[in-house]
């Protein structure tokens, strides 16, 4: 065997493998039914600007061999992690519905419980407390639930999150960014739904409330 090239860490049939040891051997000495040719080429539209010249060159070689097809680099990677992309694509459907059904049903929970403290509420209203600080009471109640879930939530996906390594390329499972992404857009969405039924407890006629 005549050594050709020698080249770095690859990952010869997936992104999410760690690089193997590898070798090449001449065509000759290579039985298989097709060959892969990797071209870099510096058009714009690399498939199509180069397809015409590519086949040409090859049928120069040997006009009985025709190339199946010229694919770009990027469309190749795309292939090779659809499956992961799919899956993907799906848990972040899946969870976008569970943030929504988390945000009603903390907005319900919320306003039962205004409903329920009318009177209270009314009554504060009645001894001098202002819109403001109802605002802020009715608020606090549901950002603590949301702390803890948070909290909660946060130490279950440090635990879990490695299970997902395999559909992650180039990111960790637990990389901080992505965490605190999460933490804001949870905690934003459970603002939104703590600040309706708590506006309403602000617009409450202490008189009616009073009479509850």
């Amino acid at each position: 065997m005549h050594v050709v090239g020698v080249v770095g860490d690859i990952k010869y049939r997936s992104l999410d493998e760690p690089p193997g040891m590898l070798f090449y051997v001449p065509l000759a000495q290579q039985r298989t039914a097709y060959v892969l040719l990797f071209v870099r080429t510096s058009a714009d539209n690399a498939a199509n600007g180069i397809a015409p010249a590519l086949g040409g060159a090859i049928h120069a070689v040997d006009p009985a061999v025709s190339p199946y097809e010229i694919i770009t680099m990027r469309e190749q990677m795309n292939r090779s992690t659809a499956a992961q992309r799919i899956l993907v694509t799906l848990l972040i459907v899946f969870s976008s519905l569970a943030l929504l059904l988390a945000a009603m049903g903390l907005y319900g929970m919320i306003s039962y419980m205004v409903s329920q403290s009318a009177r209270e509420l009314g009554l504060r209203m009645a001894l001098g407390a202002s819109p403001a600080r109802l605002l802020a009471l009715v608020m606090s109640s549901g950002l603590r639930l949301t702390l803890a879930g948070v909290v909660l939530g946060v130490a279950i996906a440090l635990g879990t999150t490695r299970l997902l390594g395999t559909l992650l390329y180039d990111v960790s499972p637990r990389d901080p960014y992505i965490l605190a992404g999460v933490v804001i857009v949870m905690s934003a969405a459970a603002t939104l739904a703590c600040l309706v039924p708590a506006w309403r407890a602000t617009r409450l006629d202490p008189m009616r409330a009073l009479r509850l």
